[in-house]
Protein backbone atom coordinates (compact mmCIF):
# COMPACT_ATOMS: atom_id res chain seq x y z
CA UNK A 1 0.00 0.00 0.00
CA UNK A 2 0.92 3.54 -0.86
CA UNK A 3 0.61 5.57 2.24
CA UNK A 4 1.34 9.75 2.39
CA UNK A 5 1.53 11.04 5.68
CA UNK A 6 1.40 15.01 5.73
CA UNK A 7 2.64 16.18 9.47
CA UNK A 8 5.28 13.30 8.70
CA UNK A 9 7.98 14.80 10.75
CA UNK A 10 5.76 15.67 13.92
CA UNK A 11 6.96 12.63 16.56
CA UNK A 12 3.98 10.75 16.09
CA UNK A 13 4.34 10.84 12.33
CA UNK A 14 7.81 9.78 12.97
CA UNK A 15 6.67 6.62 14.70
CA UNK A 16 4.19 6.05 12.52
CA UNK A 17 5.77 6.26 8.70
CA UNK A 18 8.69 4.05 10.81
CA UNK A 19 6.45 0.75 11.35
CA UNK A 20 4.32 1.17 7.55
CA UNK A 21 7.75 0.57 6.83
CA UNK A 22 8.24 -2.29 8.39
CA UNK A 23 5.10 -3.66 7.41
CA UNK A 24 6.61 -3.36 3.83
CA UNK A 25 4.28 0.10 3.22
CA UNK A 26 5.45 2.58 0.69
CA UNK A 27 5.41 5.54 2.64
CA UNK A 28 6.19 9.24 1.58
CA UNK A 29 5.52 12.69 3.74
CA UNK A 30 4.54 16.52 3.37
CA UNK A 31 5.54 18.98 6.19
CA UNK A 32 7.58 22.00 6.46
CA UNK A 33 9.67 20.52 8.58
CA UNK A 34 12.91 18.11 7.79
CA UNK A 35 13.13 14.61 9.36
CA UNK A 36 16.91 14.15 8.54
CA UNK A 37 16.93 10.40 10.38
CA UNK A 38 14.59 9.26 8.18
CA UNK A 39 14.23 5.84 6.98
CA UNK A 40 15.88 4.43 3.63
CA UNK A 41 12.67 4.62 1.34
CA UNK A 42 10.74 7.36 3.10
CA UNK A 43 10.97 10.81 1.07
CA UNK A 44 9.34 13.91 3.10
CA UNK A 45 9.14 16.68 0.63
CA UNK A 46 9.25 20.07 1.80
CA UNK A 47 6.09 21.77 0.92
CA UNK A 48 3.60 23.36 2.85
CA UNK A 49 -0.13 21.85 2.37
CA UNK A 50 -1.75 24.85 0.90
CA UNK A 51 0.78 25.27 -1.67
CA UNK A 52 0.44 23.69 -5.68
CA UNK A 53 3.56 21.50 -4.62
CA UNK A 54 1.52 19.73 -2.82
CA UNK A 55 -0.60 18.42 -5.29
CA UNK A 56 2.12 17.69 -7.33
CA UNK A 57 3.38 14.86 -4.68
CA UNK A 58 -0.93 13.59 -4.68
CA UNK A 59 -0.41 13.36 -8.71
CA UNK A 60 2.92 11.43 -8.98
CA UNK A 61 2.83 9.30 -6.31
CA UNK A 62 -1.32 8.60 -6.18
CA UNK A 63 -0.98 7.40 -2.76
CA UNK A 64 -3.79 4.60 -2.05
CA UNK A 65 -4.48 6.18 2.00
CA UNK A 66 -3.64 9.62 3.19
CA UNK A 67 -2.84 10.17 7.07
CA UNK A 68 -3.48 13.41 8.09
CA UNK A 69 -1.88 14.31 11.18
CA UNK A 70 -0.41 18.41 9.99
CA UNK A 71 -2.60 20.46 12.65
CA UNK A 72 -1.29 22.04 15.81
CA UNK A 73 -2.64 23.36 18.74
CA UNK A 74 -2.45 26.29 20.30
CA UNK A 75 1.01 25.53 22.14
CA UNK A 76 2.13 25.29 18.79
CA UNK A 77 0.78 27.96 17.06
CA UNK A 78 -0.82 31.33 17.33
CA UNK A 79 -3.73 33.40 15.94
CA UNK A 80 -4.09 33.52 12.06
CA UNK A 81 -1.14 31.25 11.03
CA UNK A 82 -2.65 28.37 13.07
CA UNK A 83 -5.99 28.26 11.56
CA UNK A 84 -4.44 28.95 8.00
CA UNK A 85 -2.41 25.34 8.99
CA UNK A 86 -5.25 24.05 10.28
CA UNK A 87 -8.51 24.50 8.44
CA UNK A 88 -6.56 25.16 5.07
CA UNK A 89 -4.09 22.30 5.43
CA UNK A 90 -7.33 20.06 6.09
CA UNK A 91 -9.45 21.48 2.98
CA UNK A 92 -6.22 20.97 0.72
CA UNK A 93 -6.34 17.07 1.68
CA UNK A 94 -9.38 16.39 1.28
CA UNK A 95 -9.61 18.43 -2.17
CA UNK A 96 -6.21 16.11 -3.52
CA UNK A 97 -8.08 12.94 -2.23
CA UNK A 98 -10.86 13.75 -4.12
CA UNK A 99 -8.82 15.09 -7.37
CA UNK A 100 -6.29 12.24 -7.24
CA UNK A 101 -8.52 8.93 -6.07
CA UNK A 102 -7.21 8.43 -3.27
CA UNK A 103 -9.14 5.39 -1.64
CA UNK A 104 -9.14 6.03 2.12
CA UNK A 105 -8.36 9.37 3.96
CA UNK A 106 -7.36 9.09 7.93
CA UNK A 107 -7.95 12.60 9.79
CA UNK A 108 -6.04 12.85 13.37
CA UNK A 109 -8.45 14.66 15.38
CA UNK A 110 -8.35 15.07 18.96
CA UNK A 111 -10.63 14.10 21.97
CA UNK A 112 -10.83 18.31 23.21
CA UNK A 113 -13.21 18.25 20.41
CA UNK A 114 -15.84 18.45 22.66
CA UNK A 115 -14.59 21.09 25.32
CA UNK A 116 -14.38 20.86 28.71
CA UNK A 117 -17.78 21.69 30.94
CA UNK A 118 -19.79 20.95 34.19
CA UNK A 119 -22.63 19.98 32.17
CA UNK A 120 -20.71 17.72 29.72
CA UNK A 121 -21.26 13.89 30.52
CA UNK A 122 -18.64 11.79 31.99
CA UNK A 123 -18.12 10.09 28.25
CA UNK A 124 -18.26 11.93 25.53
CA UNK A 125 -20.00 9.84 22.12
CA UNK A 126 -19.14 10.50 18.67
CA UNK A 127 -22.38 12.17 18.37
CA UNK A 128 -22.12 14.92 20.42
CA UNK A 129 -21.61 18.76 19.43
CA UNK A 130 -18.55 20.65 20.58
CA UNK A 131 -18.79 22.24 23.83
CA UNK A 132 -16.89 25.34 25.64
CA UNK A 133 -15.95 27.58 22.21
CA UNK A 134 -16.89 30.69 23.74
CA UNK A 135 -14.60 30.08 26.74
CA UNK A 136 -11.85 28.31 24.94
CA UNK A 137 -11.73 30.06 21.24
CA UNK A 138 -8.24 28.91 20.53
CA UNK A 139 -10.02 25.36 19.76
CA UNK A 140 -12.58 26.93 17.08
CA UNK A 141 -9.99 25.82 14.19
CA UNK A 142 -9.34 22.06 15.24
CA UNK A 143 -13.15 22.24 15.73
CA UNK A 144 -13.55 23.09 12.24
CA UNK A 145 -10.95 21.10 10.96
CA UNK A 146 -12.37 18.15 12.42
CA UNK A 147 -16.06 19.25 11.42
CA UNK A 148 -14.58 19.72 8.00
CA UNK A 149 -13.35 16.27 7.86
CA UNK A 150 -16.37 14.82 8.95
CA UNK A 151 -18.31 16.15 6.25
CA UNK A 152 -16.23 14.82 3.77
CA UNK A 153 -18.61 11.80 4.19
CA UNK A 154 -21.64 12.48 2.41
CA UNK A 155 -19.76 15.16 0.06
CA UNK A 156 -17.21 12.30 -0.89
CA UNK A 157 -19.13 9.36 -0.79
CA UNK A 158 -16.42 7.39 -3.42
CA UNK A 159 -13.84 8.36 -0.85
CA UNK A 160 -13.56 6.22 2.68
CA UNK A 161 -13.28 8.58 5.38
CA UNK A 162 -12.02 8.08 8.74
CA UNK A 163 -12.36 11.04 11.80
CA UNK A 164 -10.33 9.47 14.82
CA UNK A 165 -10.57 11.91 18.08
CA UNK A 166 -7.35 10.54 19.86
CA UNK A 167 -7.58 11.25 23.65
CA UNK A 168 -4.11 12.76 25.28
CA UNK A 169 -0.66 11.03 25.12
CA UNK A 170 1.81 10.27 27.01
CA UNK A 171 5.08 8.45 26.55
CA UNK A 172 9.09 8.62 26.61
CA UNK A 173 8.86 11.23 24.05
CA UNK A 174 7.51 13.58 25.83
CA UNK A 175 4.98 14.50 22.62
CA UNK A 176 1.85 16.03 22.80
CA UNK A 177 -0.52 18.65 25.35
CA UNK A 178 -0.57 16.67 28.29
CA UNK A 179 2.73 15.66 28.50
CA UNK A 180 3.94 18.95 28.39
CA UNK A 181 1.67 20.17 30.90
CA UNK A 182 2.93 18.14 33.57
CA UNK A 183 6.64 18.69 32.48
CA UNK A 184 7.71 21.01 35.59
CA UNK A 185 8.08 19.98 38.65
CA UNK A 186 4.84 21.82 39.61
CA UNK A 187 1.36 20.69 38.61
CA UNK A 188 -1.34 22.77 38.73
CA UNK A 189 -4.46 22.64 40.15
CA UNK A 190 -7.70 24.65 40.46
CA UNK A 191 -8.42 24.18 44.00
CA UNK A 192 -11.55 22.10 44.94
CA UNK A 193 -10.80 20.34 41.36
CA UNK A 194 -9.31 16.64 40.75
CA UNK A 195 -10.44 15.82 37.14
CA UNK A 196 -10.03 12.64 35.26
CA UNK A 197 -7.70 12.88 32.36
CA UNK A 198 -7.41 10.17 29.70
CA UNK A 199 -3.91 9.06 28.16
CA UNK A 200 -2.76 6.53 26.00
CA UNK A 201 0.66 5.19 25.20
CA UNK A 202 2.04 6.60 22.05
CA UNK A 203 3.11 3.50 20.70
CA UNK A 204 -0.50 2.46 21.54
CA UNK A 205 -1.35 5.44 19.23
CA UNK A 206 0.70 4.17 16.15
CA UNK A 207 -1.19 1.00 16.27
CA UNK A 208 -4.15 2.25 16.14
CA UNK A 209 -3.58 4.48 12.96
CA UNK A 210 -1.99 1.23 12.00
CA UNK A 211 -5.25 -0.54 12.70
CA UNK A 212 -7.85 2.31 11.19
CA UNK A 213 -5.64 1.52 7.47
CA UNK A 214 -6.00 -1.75 7.70
CA UNK A 215 -9.45 -2.24 9.02
CA UNK A 216 -10.67 1.15 6.76
CA UNK A 217 -13.38 1.75 9.38
CA UNK A 218 -15.96 4.53 7.71
CA UNK A 219 -17.29 7.07 10.33
CA UNK A 220 -15.85 9.24 13.46
CA UNK A 221 -14.76 7.43 16.08
CA UNK A 222 -12.93 8.14 19.60
CA UNK A 223 -9.87 6.86 20.35
CA UNK A 224 -8.47 6.06 23.75
CA UNK A 225 -6.50 3.46 25.82
CA UNK A 226 -6.61 2.44 29.53
CA UNK A 227 -8.57 4.07 32.48
CA UNK A 228 -8.95 7.81 32.88
CA UNK A 229 -7.26 8.67 36.31
CA UNK A 230 -7.99 11.51 38.42
CA UNK A 231 -4.98 14.44 38.35
CA UNK A 232 -3.51 13.75 41.46
CA UNK A 233 -2.77 10.34 40.53
CA UNK A 234 -1.25 11.44 37.41
CA UNK A 235 1.03 13.96 39.05
CA UNK A 236 2.52 11.54 41.48
CA UNK A 237 3.00 8.60 39.65
CA UNK A 238 4.88 10.90 37.23
CA UNK A 239 7.43 12.18 40.11
CA UNK A 240 5.50 15.76 40.19
CA UNK A 241 3.88 17.40 43.09
CA UNK A 242 0.32 18.80 42.54
CA UNK A 243 -0.34 22.05 43.19
CA UNK A 244 -4.12 23.20 44.12
CA UNK A 245 -4.24 26.52 43.52
CA UNK A 246 -7.66 29.10 44.04
CA UNK A 247 -9.07 29.96 40.15
CA UNK A 248 -8.57 33.41 40.70
CA UNK A 249 -5.02 33.48 41.55
CA UNK A 250 -4.04 30.49 39.09
CA UNK A 251 -4.81 32.08 36.24
CA UNK A 252 -2.71 35.29 37.51
CA UNK A 253 0.36 32.90 38.22
CA UNK A 254 0.40 30.39 34.94
CA UNK A 255 3.83 30.89 33.28
CA UNK A 256 5.20 31.87 36.25
CA UNK A 257 7.12 30.30 39.13
CA UNK A 258 7.87 27.16 37.18
CA UNK A 259 4.48 26.42 35.78
CA UNK A 260 3.06 26.23 32.65
CA UNK A 261 1.20 28.20 30.55
CA UNK A 262 -2.00 28.34 29.71
CA UNK A 263 -4.21 30.32 27.76
CA UNK A 264 -7.47 31.54 30.48
CA UNK A 265 -9.46 28.83 28.72
CA UNK A 266 -7.66 26.06 29.05
CA UNK A 267 -8.71 26.23 32.81
CA UNK A 268 -12.09 24.81 32.26
CA UNK A 269 -9.60 21.78 31.15
CA UNK A 270 -8.08 21.46 34.30
CA UNK A 271 -11.38 21.87 36.03
CA UNK A 272 -13.30 19.47 34.45
CA UNK A 273 -12.97 16.22 32.87
CA UNK A 274 -12.80 15.16 29.21
CA UNK A 275 -13.62 11.53 28.40
CA UNK A 276 -14.40 9.77 25.74
CA UNK A 277 -16.56 6.35 25.06
CA UNK A 278 -14.59 4.30 22.64
CA UNK A 279 -16.41 1.26 22.03
CA UNK A 280 -17.57 2.39 18.89
CA UNK A 281 -13.58 2.35 17.29
CA UNK A 282 -12.84 -0.81 19.09
CA UNK A 283 -15.79 -2.90 17.90
CA UNK A 284 -15.24 -1.75 14.30
CA UNK A 285 -11.33 -2.38 14.17
CA UNK A 286 -10.69 -5.07 17.06
CA UNK A 287 -7.91 -2.24 18.25
CA UNK A 288 -7.23 -2.64 21.47
CA UNK A 289 -4.46 -1.01 23.62
CA UNK A 290 -1.16 -3.08 24.98
CA UNK A 291 0.25 -0.19 27.38
CA UNK A 292 -1.47 0.19 30.76
CA UNK A 293 -1.43 3.78 32.12
CA UNK A 294 1.22 2.56 35.15
CA UNK A 295 3.75 1.69 32.84
CA UNK A 296 3.02 4.75 30.43
CA UNK A 297 3.44 7.13 33.44
CA UNK A 298 6.28 5.14 34.50
CA UNK A 299 8.04 5.47 31.20
CA UNK A 300 7.36 9.12 31.11
CA UNK A 301 8.82 9.40 34.51
CA UNK A 302 11.63 7.88 33.85
CA UNK A 303 12.62 9.79 30.84
CA UNK A 304 11.60 13.48 32.07
CA UNK A 305 12.07 12.88 36.06
CA UNK A 306 11.17 15.65 38.59
CA UNK A 307 13.41 18.53 38.27
CA UNK A 308 15.13 18.66 41.22
CA UNK A 309 15.68 14.91 41.08
CA UNK A 310 17.46 15.63 37.70
CA UNK A 311 20.11 18.10 38.51
CA UNK A 312 21.31 14.98 40.93
CA UNK A 313 21.26 12.27 39.19
CA UNK A 314 17.78 11.29 38.10
CA UNK A 315 15.07 9.10 39.82
CA UNK A 316 16.39 7.10 42.99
Amino acid sequence: MKVLIPGISGTLGQQLATRLVELGHVVEGIDSRPWPGAPNGVTVHLVDLRKRATEDVFRRLRPDAVVHMATVNHLAERGEERHRINLGGTRAVFEHCKAWGVAHCVFVGRHTYYGASPESPLYHSEDEPPMGLSTFPELADLVASDLYAGSALWRLPELTTTVLRFCYTLGPTGHGTLATFIRGGMVPAVLGFDPLFQFMHESDVVLALVTALEKRPRGVFNVAGPQPIPLSILARETGRRLMPIPEPILGRMLGHFGLPKLSPGALAHIKYAIVVDSSAFRRATGFTHLVDEAQAMFEYRQAFPHPSRRSHGGDR
